[in-house]
């Protein structure tokens, strides 16, 4: 869905170019924030058709930020996050799916199944 807005939020900035240059190129419109505190600062802001969060960052973690947009109101506590995440154990896929999280991609990925992903979470949502 072209043209549909992207939070992305990721303490690693090479990571955050790949996948932003990734989503621009598929025709979305992307927000960066380096942070949890960004992304929440974000979130309370504007409005986003799709969230990606990393699951480890400094401030707040993608799934404490995914806590307090499921349990506040603001204008993304219904729109889809991903969490991308190092830690493929059992308990932490439990703990995004408490959080509110949608979908769970374990690092490393290819740019690509994020795409797939992202197509995927809009068009359901719509």
């Amino acid at each position: 869905m072209p043209n549909s807005r992207i939070l992305l939020a990721d303490d690693e900035s090479t990571l955050r170019f790949l996948l932003t240059e990734t989503l621009d190129i598929e025709g979305y419109d992307i927000t960066e924030a380096e942070d949890g505190r960004a992304a929440l600062q974000f979130v309370q802001a504007d409005r986003y058709d799709l969230i990606i969060l990393d699951y480890m960052m400094p401030e707040l973690t993608g799934v404490e930020v995914c806590e307090w947009l499921r349990s506040h109101p603001n204008p993304n506590q219904q729109a889809p996050v991903i969490l991308l995440t190092a830690k493929a154990l059992e308990k932490d896929r439990e703990r995004a799916k408490a959080a509110g999280v949608t979908a769970y991609i374990v690092k490393p990925f290819s740019p690509l199944q994020l795409v797939d992903t992202v197509e995927q979470l809009i068009a359901d949502s719509q």
